[in-house]
């Protein structure tokens, strides 16, 4: 499948069988996903380690490690990368899934969060039909398909921080989240949230045959957001 086509049969794997990736399959990951392009003025670093070099293992037979500053801007890239990387791996029929308490035994120096991958056998979704997720009409007042995109993109605790908007030519994806979930994740992991949700629009955009022309952080009046231009 397309990542674009993945964005709608993805879902959060939590369970793995713990068999072994073959060399072959780690290095195709690892050569794609250093190809990825990263916010504006941001850089991630990633790392696929074997289960045995986590403090805590989920059952995956590997890691995906993101190693950033400690800024919400680096955050966010880092949503945006690994994201790419979470579409790419389910998209060979793979299993990944997000993990804030896995953390690496050693080299924990700017460790920013995991993405566990290896063999599943749990089922990927049929459709859009199958996540639960908020209405269109609470994340932005158009409905086509970058929204719908967006809508479907995976977040801390199912929270949905975003709120779009678009301009000429640009999408404004805002961190919106509140209540209970906003103060428990207000300092890192919705900033990673709204990097992915970027990803799925970014992914959708280019799908459509348009091209990105910038993709930047704000943080005016207070409001954290990511702006897509594209044409």
């Amino acid at each position: 499948m397309t990542l674009y086509d993945t964005i709608f049969t993805r879902r959060q794997v939590r369970r793995f069988t713990g068999t072994p990736l073959s060399e072959t399959t780690l290095k195709n990951i690892a050569e794609y996903i250093q190809q990825a392009d990263q916010i504006s003025g941001q850089h991630v670093s990633l790392e696929i380690v074997a289960a045995e070099n986590m403090s805590a293992n989920q059952g995956a037979s590997h890691y995906l490690l993101s190693f950033c500053e400690n800024s919400f801007e680096s955050y966010a890239n880092a949503g945006y990368v690994m994201q790419m990387a979470d579409l790419y791996i389910q998209s060979l029929g793979l299993g990944s899934g997000w993990f804030m308490n896995a953390k690496p035994k050693e080299k924990n120096e700017k460790f920013c969060i995991a993405l566990a991958l290896g063999e599943t056998t749990e089922p990927f979704r049929k459709s859009a039909d199958d996540f639960k997720r908020r209405p269109v009409n609470e994340i932005c007042t158009s409905d086509n398909n970058i929204v719908q995109a967006v809508r479907l993109a995976p977040s801390s605790m199912n929270s949905q921080p975003w709120k779009l908007t678009f301009e000429s030519e640009k999408l404004i994806i805002e961190d919106a989240g509140k209540g209970i979930s906003r103060i428990i994740l207000k300092n890192k992991l919705n900033k990673i949230d709204i990097g992915i949700a970027a990803r799925h629009a970014v992914t959708t955009i280019e799908h459509e045959g348009k091209s990105i022309t910038q993709i930047m952080t704000d943080q005016a009046d207070n409001k954290f957001k990511i702006k897509i231009s594209y044409k």
